[in-house]
């Protein structure tokens, strides 16, 4: 007989899995009473959810088509062999629709040699040299970012650990705060004013970080309030630090619902003449057009919506 109560192996607590997973807790309790998966055990008295590594397994590679931009109702229910395959088939499909090349090719290659090798310290020296050599714009639009869609491949692929990645994002986030800090300060005088930060439940914050790079180097000045702000505590500080624009990164598993409805909140809420930006590679940014939302395409779109906002307030 089978006791659910008891659990007879390995589980982790509902906030482990969304350490782990990087889903939320309410995402895996909508999708345990929408799909049945997952299907949790519960602890010794009862009331926690406890979940079996498998499951967890399982959750990892589902977080990671969802980043390629799947959608919960096609990957949630496939078993694990089932994921695996979708996994291989979506990285088979990047690499035949490659980004164009740039001057880091093959520099990319041996940054994922660094990374697989665990040189923590040669993948930082190398960091800091290349900035030094290509200045920072060229460095984030020729390396970091092709570097990001590589390892991302990856990674959905199976072919680098979750800690590997993070390991990489810790240092590309090192790297790029001390070239911040580096550059001249514009003060009151470096218009506009941005403000940036992510929605709740979005806690990527590299993307932003590259964002804050771009403006600077743009003329602008930047207020970061880092990640997962809520929309009432954004309108406050957009008023209180005088900002002109509110930036606002997205991943590729957003909730697409969630994510409009934040977005109408936010721009009825603030003034007419605060802008509102938006980038990022959740697909609900490109297909859902809201008015007085500016949705930037990449990040070498950054200093055209400098220019243009600048055209519009001489």
């Amino acid at each position: 007989m089978n006791d659910r109560s008891q659990p007879s192996r390995l589980t982790l607590s509902i906030a482990a899995v969304e350490r782990d997973t990087g889903l939320s807790k309410d995402t895996l309790r909508v999708w345990e009473r929408r799909y049945g998966f997952p299907n949790p055990e519960r602890d010794g008295g009862g009331s926690e959810r406890a979940y079996p590594l498998d499951q967890v397994e399982r959750l990892r590679l589902v977080k990671r088509l969802l980043d390629a931009g799947h959608r919960p109702g096609r990957v949630v229910t496939l078993d694990l062999d089932a994921l695996q395959q979708l996994a291989d088939s979506t990285g088979d499909a990047a690499a035949q629709n490659p980004a164009p090349p740039t001057w880091d090719d093959a520099a990319v290659q041996d940054y994922l040699g660094l990374l697989r090798g665990h040189d923590l310290a040669a993948l930082r020296e190398q960091l800091v040299l290349d900035l030094a050599r290509y200045g920072l714009p060229r460095f984030l639009d020729g390396l970091v970012v092709p570097l990001n869609r590589a390892v991302g491949e990856a990674w959905l692929r199976g072919h680098l650990q979750v800690y590997e990645e993070h390991a990489l994002t810790e240092l590309l986030q090192t790297v790029l705060r001390q070239a911040l800090a580096q550059l001249p300060a514009h003060g009151r005088d470096g218009r506009p004013r941005v403000l940036l930060s992510t929605l709740p439940g979005e806690p990527h914050g590299l993307g932003l970080l590259m964002v804050e790079a771009h403006l600077a180097c743009a003329g602008a000045t930047c207020v970061s309030l880092g990640v997962q702000t809520p929309v009432w505590d954004l309108v406050l500080a957009a008023g209180a630090y005088g900002c002109d624009v509110v930036a606002l990164g997205f991943s590729g598993s957003t909730n697409p619902n969630q994510t409009v409805e934040a977005l109408l909140e936010l721009r009825g809420k603030l003034p007419a003449v605060t802008e509102v930006w938006v980038g990022g590679n959740a697909p609900v940014l490109q297909r859902r057009r809201i008015e007085g939302v500016q949705p930037l395409d990449d990040l070498a779109a950054v200093p055209g919506a400098v220019a243009l906002w600048r055209t519009r307030h001489p």
